[in-house]
This record gives C-alpha cells, structure tokens and sequence, in this order.
C-alpha cells in the first residue's frame, strides 16, 4: 500500500531499538527521510546504518535525551519543520506505589507526558500551516488497562491520553492527526526488563503470542499516512486481543 508520504520528514524518538525501531524502519520504507534518536550513540549509529541499509532512507542520528530541553532542541535541530513525529520514552520502573519518591514522579512525568506535550507544542504551528502533520505518541496498554507496582506509567500515561483528547480536536481541521497507539506485551527489551514469563503471558492472549515489532511499526506508519487522515484523537490497542474493550 502506497502511503503516500515519500519524501516527508520524520523524526522517531527512542528509536535506537524496540518499538520506536520499528516505526522509525517501517517510514523508512515508506519514503521517508528519518531523525532518529537515542540516549546510547554507539547503538543509535548502529541502527541509523541498518536503517539506511534496510530501506534506503536518509537517516540522521541524534543522540540526546529527549525527556530534556537540550535533547529536544537537538532534535529539532537536525529536523527544524518535520511532517511526523512519533514521540516515544522509555517506560518508567515497576515499583510499589508507597516506595515511590518525588524524583521518581518527576522523571516519569518528564519521560512520558512533558517530553510529548513539549514536542506537539513545538511542531503542530508549523505542521497546520503547511497543511499536513502526522503526530503519533507511543504510550501504553496500562492507559486502559492499569497494572499494579507501574503506576508511574499508569499515572503519565494517562495524563498524556487527556491532553491529546483535546489538542488533536483543534488542529484536525488543518490537516493534522494526533494518535495514541497501546501496545500489549511485544518482544523487546523493555518486555524483558519487567520480567514477564513469556510462555505464561501468551497464554492470557487471545492471539497466542507477543507482538512482532515490525506489526507495530506498520500500524504506526499506515496512521502517518494521507489514507488515515480522518482518524484522529484516538486510543489504539495493539494487543492480540488480551483487553476486553468494546471501545
């Protein structure tokens, strides 16, 4: 399916592995020009060189942490008018709710919902003025389904699902969407980093299994595209089916 967006710039945060990799290759492949973008250089630089091998795409390297002012003006930086961005942080730690210190909160709050309201603030003016914008955020199952001991992600994720409900609502009408997609249980390294039993989990989902990576990254993409330009404001579970939602 042509998405119709060749040649459009992109930047993907925390897009050096796992979800935010998928995305940043699968509009790689759709055309793209990519600003990629992670904490590690060594392992950003090793995948800005898979990404550009994999799907011809120009891609630049922005190592910078996007959770803080600098590391956002580096991006826009390097990208001054992107067309899409897909904001993307690392989930915060598992941890009981009495055990959690402000600098937890703050960092989680910096993380997963101020490093995003920052981004859209920063980008959809000018997105609105050319008539095109694609804002997708990656946040979490836990914003419909909450988990006990991840209520740092529970909280900001939350918060960031308020906020998208009523920007995307004001600037639609200028041809620009803003998403939320939810994944479930995907094999990468932050699945692993919460110790879930992979075998024990996949028997909870209706799928049968984890999430590839790369059916995230086309989902992301398709929202990025001309033909998803009536979908806007919305929470999309990718998930196998494991929440019982009928909206």
């Amino acid at each position: 399916m042509d998405l119709r967006i060749k040649g459009r710039k992109a930047i993907v945060c925390a897009s050096s592995d796992g979800l935010g990799r998928a995305c940043a290759e699968a509009l790689g492949r759709a055309g793209c020009e990519l600003v990629i973008n992670g904490r590690r250089p060594d392992k950003l630089e090793e995948t800005a060189a898979a990404l550009r091998s994999a799907t011809g795409a120009k891609v630049t390297a922005v190592a910078a942490d996007v959770a803080t002012p600098e590391g956002r003006k580096a991006l826009f930086a390097a990208c001054p008018e992107p067309d899409i961005l897909v904001n993307n942080a690392g989930g915060p730690p598992k941890k009981d709710f009495r055990e959690l210190t402000p600098e937890d909160w703050s960092r989680a709050i910096d993380a997963n919902f101020l490093s995003a309201v920052h981004t859209i603030t920063h980008c959809v003016d000018g997105m609105m003025a050319r008539g095109f914008g694609r804002i997708v955020n990656i946040t979490s199952m836990t914003s419909v389904r909450p988990y006990i001991n991840l209520d740092l992600s529970n909280a900001t994720r939350l918060g960031l699902t308020g906020f998208v409900a009523g920007v995307s609502r004001q600037v639609a009408a200028k041809g620009v969407t803003i998403n939320n997609l939810l994944p479930g249980a995907f094999a990468t390294e932050r699945t692993n980093a919460l110790g879930s039993d992979r075998a024990k989990v996949s028997a909870t989902i209706p799928a049968g299994r984890f999430g590839d990576p790369s059916e995230f990254g086309d989902t992301c993409a398709f929202l990025c595209g001309v033909s998803a330009a009536y979908i806007t404001g919305q929470n999309i579970l990718i998930d196998g089916g494991f929440c019982m939602n009928t909206l």
